[in-house]
């Protein structure tokens, strides 16, 4: 039996639009819409070799070369759930070797970039096994990789990328994501995102927990609705290039998410105290140097900054006399709108 390596780097991504709940098989409640990132990105080599045990999969998960028991489970829940499609999962040794260019399990979405990446390599392997090109490589990537971490769909394509069906994009599938088909103004093309990182390490509630008190949460059915209108809203700022309104639909759908953890059942808080400060410390510089600096969440503690790249000289000067203070050691990740997943030769 021969040995079969792919490898990819897949890029994290940042919602604007938030996604917080689902239905069974990874269906999206409602709609989202993200920045592609381009420094936080993971990069997993997949190895196929001779069977080594009896066991259904018979894998390993080295993280910076150190086997990771912790992410079997959910990489096996993975493969039961897509060895429909790649029966060959069954028939071979899988040595995952992966790397995460930013902290793991940090509310960074290190599950959209290692699930699209993991995703990525194994319908690359399904290609060379079958000795034929897969027809619509990305969409089923990018199918493949929601059924791993529903974020993971956006993370195959590069630059604005829209996941789950809206009344405005033909295009838009709940089964996997698609590259934003809207107008978009220049200004966007070349956002920046400096990810403040607050905390590092494993949140105190997972986002798969999260979205599964979103079931009988009692404004669920209201936050779905205000997502589909701020996706609307969303597409005519980006084709204007309304700054304001841009930071002002962001911001409150980083604030939405995060209140709807609050009252959820049980309810729980992601944010820490830093990650108050610095909001409050964001909305006074814009508020006295008219820089159209913008903040946003992910589903944890840290801030991403969203500008337009002809702010970054104003914000790295606020970032670091200002915030730097705030932050674990200090670190902050220089990161903008990135081009998507590439392989690795």
């Amino acid at each position: 039996m021969s040995i079969h390596v792919a490898k990819w780097r897949s890029p994290s991504n940042i919602a604007l639009v938030k996604y917080w709940g689902k239905h069974a098989n990874q269906i999206p409640a409602n709609p989202s819409l993200s920045f592609t990132l381009n420094e936080c990105y993971t990069e997993t080599e997949v190895t196929f070799s001779p069977k080594q045990s009896s066991s259904e999969f018979d894998f390993e998960v080295l993280l910076d070369g150190k086997l990771e028991e912790s992410f079997k489970p959910k990489i096996e829940k993975f493969f039961k759930t897509i060895v429909h499609k790649a029966g060959f999962l069954k028939e071979y040794h899988i040595s995952i070797k992966t790397h995460n260019s930013f902290p793991h399990s940090s509310g960074i979405a290190s599950s959209a970039s290692g699930m699209s990446a993991l995703a990525l390599c194994l319908l690359t392997l399904k290609s060379r096994l079958e000795e034929k090109e897969q027809t619509n490589f990305l969409q089923k990537a990018s199918e493949w990789a929601r059924l791993g971490s529903g974020s993971a769909s956006r993370s195959v394509y590069g630059g604005l990328v829209q996941w789950g069906e809206s009344a405005n994009s033909p295009s838009s599938n709940d089964q996997y994501a698609t590259p934003f088909q809207g107008e978009v103004h220049e200004v966007f093309k070349t956002f920046k995102d400096y990810v403040l990182l607050v905390e590092v390490g494993s949140k105190s509630v997972s986002s798969t927990a999260g979205h599964g008190l979103m079931n009988n949460h009692p404004f669920a059915k209201k936050r779905f609705e205000q997502a589909h209108k701020n996706l609307a809203k969303l597409e005519s700022i980006l084709e204007s290039g309304n700054l304001e309104a841009f930071g002002n639909l962001v911001e409150s759908e980083a604030l939405t998410l995060h209140a709807m953890m609050m009252t959820s059942q049980p309810y729980f808080i992601l944010m820490k105290p830093n990650t108050v400060k610095i909001i409050d410390l964001v909305w006074q510089f814009r508020k006295e140097t008219n820089t159209p600096l913008y903040f946003t969440l992910d589903a944890g503690a840290n801030v991403h900054l969203l500008f337009p790249a002809s702010a970054e000289n104003e914000v790295k000067t606020f970032v670091e006399s200002e915030l730097k203070g705030y932050l674990r050691d200090g670190r902050y990740i220089k990161d903008s709108v990135g081009e998507g997943a590439i392989e690795l030769k």
